[in-house]
């Protein structure tokens, strides 16, 4: 792992960043609406493409192209592709707290078996606390893994050795309790 990538991995560990999403949210039907639809029963793939929404509880998914696999175990998996000149969407909220986790890249794959969502090329992720924007973090490639509730950003393209590829991040420390008598 890239040295900037492990700091950056170290810090979001150490600041609660995002804890599990809604939980409530995979007992939810999944809902998707598109211009067009190509499912193929044997192989367990379906192909949404047009303007694409997907939703499942809290979480939403939008792009031109909306793909979901499921595996012999009965996981999906999906990938998301943007309309020309826009990026995938992801927003999903975060069990127990009034906050949610929007993502934007022009690729984002989610692996329902290790609960993974990641989000490349010019992949960024807010973290709103109610409607106020909080935590922003940019990269090449971020990966969220659900379980574990940890990020992890790379600047650098994946398998590339290019420089300038930087990650960005700005973390916005929660508000602290008023502690008793009135001062902070």
């Amino acid at each position: 792992m890239k040295p900037v990538a492990l700091l950056l991995s170290v810090l979001l560990t150490a600041v609660p960043l995002a804890a599990v999403a809604e939980r409530a949210d995979r007992d939810k039907p999944t809902h998707i609406e598109a211009d067009n639809l190509v499912h193929d029963d044997l192989k367990q793939v379906s192909v949404f493409t047009g303007r694409a929404v997907l939703t499942k509880g809290t979480l939403v998914l939008r792009g031109a192209r909306i793909e979901i696999r499921e595996d012999d175990q009965g996981y999906q998996h999906g990938l998301v592709l943007p309309e020309s000149g826009r990026r995938a969407f992801f927003r999903q909220k975060r069990e127990g707290v009034n906050e949610y986790l929007e993502a934007e890249g022009q690729r984002i794959e989610y692996d329902g078996q290790l609960d993974r969502v990641t989000i490349l090329d010019q992949a960024e992720v807010r973290r709103f606390r109610g409607a106020v924007l909080a935590d922003q973090m940019n990269g090449q490639r971020i990966v969220y893994e659900n379980l574990t509730d940890v990020f992890t950003i790379d600047g650098q393209r994946p398998g590339t050795v290019s420089s300038g590829g930087r990650v960005r991040a700005t973390l916005v420390p929660k508000e602290r309790a008023p502690e008793p008598g009135g001062s902070r």
